[in-house]
């Protein structure tokens, strides 16, 4: 399917305020942050005084605002954060409450009419490059990477937001959790810091393992995982990624790290499928794929204008969408050979650096000026 400003748009929403944060879906509402008062592209003036991020609701079937959420933020904050502004931690949702996590304003939980149930704070420190990870949910858990707050990995109480365990030493760390099965079947929770990937027990905190990624950089993309295998990128230059084995104890470097390659991306996260994994490097604006039981790359293509992509990317439907910083959508068959099959052009929506999203049959696409629901 193609689509543009005129083409194939369900509808198109006026966000209230700009952000980075990916939307999703539950029950018949979409839930997204965003944030007003200060540092807002396209508008002057503002002051950290007026920064507010929002939780916003709207509606499935038309995209219109049901209800509207503002959090005053907790002051001093940053003078500016580097160009995804301070809402780009995506929510998360359950049958009972939507979560959201503000870096140092804290960690909220909302009813589904807006009502704030809980706060937690997580940490008093900010960065110039701001927070994005984004909370996990697991049994009566909710995991939050409070690494520029407090160097922290959380879980937190659903039902009351207090502290059930706290893992410390969580350094550089900019990406979002995820839970891995292990080959035993046990659940891991895994996440990437500088130089080291990291595994824990999500229900007790314990370190199970730890794997040296030869990575010199800060890590922004989340792990992916397969079978047991965790698949990492991360980096500017030398290594920029990683297989493991899951399922270890102590430093696993020698023992389950299956490979390295100079091959990835600094800000994007990849995507499996059948044993193989795709992704776009952020700057260079190059689609890759490789194989995933060895990192060998079976193509590396740049494409055509992809100047910057801080999106990661998605996978649906046998394609694999790449959006670009400008509004621009590439998509390519999810195949080890290269297909381009479509390029479509939102480029009036402002800057584009949220990941897009699926609803149904749908693709929800964010941009700092607009939410956009695409399909026939």
């Amino acid at each position: 399917m193609t689509w543009g400003e005129s083409e194939n748009i369900v509808w198109k929403t006026p966000l209230p305020g700009a952000g980075a944060s990916s939307p999703i879906v539950f029950g018949d509402r979409i839930y997204l942050t965003c944030y007003t008062g200060f540092f807002v592209p396209g508008e002057s003036g503002g002051s950290r005084d007026n920064l507010k991020r929002h939780l916003l609701a709207m509606n499935r079937k038309d995209g219109k605002l049901a209800w509207n959420t503002p959090v005053a933020a907790k002051l001093p904050e940053e003078e500016r954060i580097r160009d995804h502004g301070f809402a780009a931690n995506t929510p998360a949702a359950d049958a009972e409450r939507v979560y959201v996590f503000f870096g140092k304003t804290g960690v909220f939980a909302f009813d589904h009419k807006g009502k704030e149930v809980w706060q937690a704070d997580v940490g008093t420190k900010t960065h110039e490059w701001g927070t994005s990870a984004s909370p996990v949910l697991y049994k009566n858990l909710v995991f939050i990477n409070a690494s520029v707050e407090s160097d922290s990995l959380y879980a937190l109480d659903r039902k009351t937001g207090k502290e059930k365990w706290r893992a410390k030493g969580i350094r550089e760390s900019w990406n979002t959790p995820v839970l891995v099965t292990a080959k035993s079947g046990r659940k891991e929770l895994v996440v990437a810091t500088q130089g080291t990937v990291l595994a824990f027990d999500p229900d007790s905190g314990e370190q199970f393992w730890s794997c040296k990624t030869d990575i010199g950089w800060y890590m922004v993309p989340s792990v992916v995982a397969s079978d047991g295998i965790v698949y990492c990128l991360g980096g500017r230059s030398g290594t920029a990624s990683l297989a493991v084995r899951a399922g270890g104890s102590g430093d696993v470097t020698e023992t389950h790290r299956l490979w390295t390659s100079p091959k990835g991306s600094n800000v994007t996260s990849p995507v499996f499928l059948n044993g193989h994994l795709y992704w776009m490097n952020d700057s260079r604006g190059v689609a890759y794929c490789a194989k995933a039981d060895s990192g060998e790359v079976l193509y590396e293509k740049r494409l055509e204008r992809a100047d910057q992509v801080y999106a990661s990317a998605l996978l649906a439907d046998g394609r694999v969408y790449y959006v670009a910083r400008d509004g621009r959508t590439f998509v390519l068959a999810a195949m080890p050979g290269f297909e381009q099959l479509a390029v479509n052009n939102l480029r009036d929506g402002g800057v584009f650096n949220s990941s897009p999203a699926v609803d149904g049959n749908r693709l929800l696409i964010r941009s700092d000026k607009f939410l956009y629901c695409v399909g026939k």
